[in-house]
């Protein structure tokens, strides 16, 4: 319990702490405002994490405890928490499975999927992939805006279309609150930075922990659980500093064979098992050329760009 109180409490200190640095230099310079947000959204995607993992009830081991700091985080990271942690179930439960895509993860198609398509549909999904649209554009336009709406959900998910109007007039209450006592102008000056780099960074780690060239796509009837985790997600080798800012979530592997293990125990369970060693491992510099994969080709098994499509 110590180490979920401890890593909430230093995180929020932090967060904050850089945040209203970011208020004060903008009467020196709005460079130095914008030099200070990038390590102020690293703090927003690690409050995240922890906030993703209240969801899957691992971060506390009291429930209550869980659901308020969890509901509490997703006012920062402008996401209603209810209907986030469905969806989030969701993809854990369908994981790899084509035949079960569309909750909580990025839409991706097979090659045979992309050729039947029309040709505004293929120019549709060429711009839905492009990189300045997948982790520019779409990221900042999916937790600003589009968490705002619940009417595309299904109907029988009214807690978690509740979660959506109550996560909203929270916002609402929080950003008029700061508005009048700071101003509004700098506070967009302030929190649109952070939140562009926060959910651009967050966008594009959950992309690169399931969209890799040697990934795991199959049919329902031959998908499998522990093959999904192991082989779909990936193993991010970060750097010591940017693990730490993203709460330990790159051993995404051992997360989706087991959601119950908490963030700090991720790095342990790796280090004692050696089987969890020996998977397909990411660095850096290799994850970028992940950007360039666009679709999954069932006679490879292997995700392919789009000059592969004849």
């Amino acid at each position: 319990m110590w180490s979920s109180v401890w890593q909430v409490a230093s995180t929020l200190v932090l967060f904050f702490g850089l945040w209203v640095l970011m208020w004060w230099s903008l009467s020196y310079s709005y460079w130095i405002t914008l030099l200070l947000s990038v390590p102020t959204a690293g703090l927003l995607v690690r409050l995240f994490v922890l906030q993703h993992d209240c969801g899957h009830g691992s971060f506390f081991k009291s429930r209550l405890a869980n659901e308020w700091v969890g509901r509490a985080l997703a006012v920062l990271t402008l996401t209603p928490y209810q209907r986030w942690r469905k969806n989030h179930a969701v993809h854990h439960a369908t994981s790899g499975d084509l035949d079960r895509r569309g909750f909580g993860d990025v839409h991706m198609l097979t090659v045979a999927e992309y050729l039947r398509l029309s040709r505004f549909q293929k120019l549709v999904y060429r711009i839905h992939r492009h990189p300045l649209v997948l982790f520019g554009i779409g990221p900042t336009f999916y937790f600003a805006l589009y968490q705002r709406f619940a009417f595309y959900e299904p109907k029988a998910w009214k807690r978690e279309r509740y979660s959506v109007y109550w996560t909203n007039l929270a916002l609402l209450v929080t950003f008029a609150v700061l508005g009048w006592l700071i101003g509004f102008w700098p506070l967009l000056l302030v929190h649109l930075p952070v939140t562009i780099i926060g959910s651009s960074a967050g966008v594009w780690l959950f992309y690169v922990q399931h969209h890799f060239e040697s990934g795991y796509w199959e049919h329902t009837p031959e998908w499998d659980y522990f093959d999904a985790g192991l082989q779909g997600s990936s193993y991010y080798q970060l750097p010591r500093v940017l693990q730490w800012f993203t709460a330990n979530i790159a051993l995404h592997h051992i997360h989706h064979l087991d959601s119950q293990i908490p963030n700090y125990r991720l790095q342990a369970c790796f280090d004692d098992n050696p089987s969890m060693q020996r998977v397909h491992r990411i660095t850096l510099w290799q994850s970028f050329s992940c950007a360039s994969l666009k679709l999954w080709d069932e006679a490879s098994q292997k995700m392919v760009g789009f000059p592969a499509v004849k």
